[in-house]
């Protein structure tokens, strides 16, 4: 019902909330589960486990660098088309009638009130969980460095895309452009800055949201997700990942950063 989030949905987990790490691992697309009171939104079940529906391999990245880390972990707990978490509400992606050559029927036709319905049943808890993390953290004068972690299709549009490693920033480019520095000396991925996305694309509404205002060192994590296959392909990237970011954190000549709001 608007005016009251649902409570019972699994919208959002927090992990390793103890960590003492100077991270937080954000993701924000790590679930392809449709509760029944969405149904399937008209979709077939090998669409819903596509990439349109979740960042596969994402989850299993974002745990494996929260323990590498010891690092807070915030993950979403709901198909991404049912609300995309890293869109704003008057996105039209935030809800998709449409992703990349798939029709979504369940969208095609929203009402406001069902929009309003989704927004206040999943984005306001997600981004009130991710935000009181972070306030937290705040409060005991570790300003945490937020790492938000997504996968991309190897195909998109027919198109083969050749990076494997996209690092990506909102407004403050500091920290995104150590991590691509320490990923290129220590990683044998082909790296990019701000590929095969970018701000202008709209993919940094939580960084934008969550970060940004509060002076926060950042960074965006996009892996081709044949990379993420399988448990094994999941642990290495993770165990080679995890360096690159303390690396980078280093390369900025400080682990804290104070709030500037």
């Amino acid at each position: 019902m608007a005016g009251a989030f649902d409570t019972t949905l699994p919208v959002v987990t927090t992990e390793n909330r103890d960590g003492s790490g100077p991270f937080l691992i954000v993701c924000e697309h790590a679930s392809n589960h449709f509760p029944a009171e969405f149904g399937t939104l008209g979709l077939e079940a090998e669409t819903r486990a596509a990439h349109i529906a979740w960042d596969p391999g994402a989850l299993g990245l974002a745990r494996g660098l929260s323990q590498a880390l010891d690092a807070p972990l915030v993950a979403a707990g709901i198909s991404r088309l049912i609300y995309d978490l890293n869109r704003p509400p008057h996105a039209s992606g935030a809800m998709a009638a449409r992703s990349e050559v798939f029709e979504v029927p369940g969208n095609a036709a929203l009402t406001q009130q069902e929009r309003q319905k989704r927004t206040e049943q999943v984005y306001l808890p997600f981004h009130a969980a991710l935000h009181a993390e972070i306030a937290r953290l705040l409060s005991m004068d570790r300003p945490p460095v937020i790492v938000t972690v997504h996968s991309f299709t190897p195909v998109y549009h027919g198109q083969r895309r050749e990076v494997e490693l996209g690092i990506i920033h909102d407004a403050d480019p500091t920290f995104a452009k150590a991590v691509l520095a320490e990923a290129e000396a220590l990683t044998g991925l082909t790296c990019r800055l701000n590929e095969p996305y970018s701000a202008a694309d709209g993919v940094t509404h939580t960084l934008r949201l969550q970060a940004t205002p509060y002076g926060l060192h950042h960074v965006m994590l996009e892996i081709r997700n044949d990379l993420l296959a399988d448990d094994l392909a999941v642990a290495s990237l993770s165990d080679g990942l995890a360096p690159v970011l303390t690396a980078a954190l280093a390369r900025i000549g400080t682990s804290k950063r104070k709030a500037s709001a």
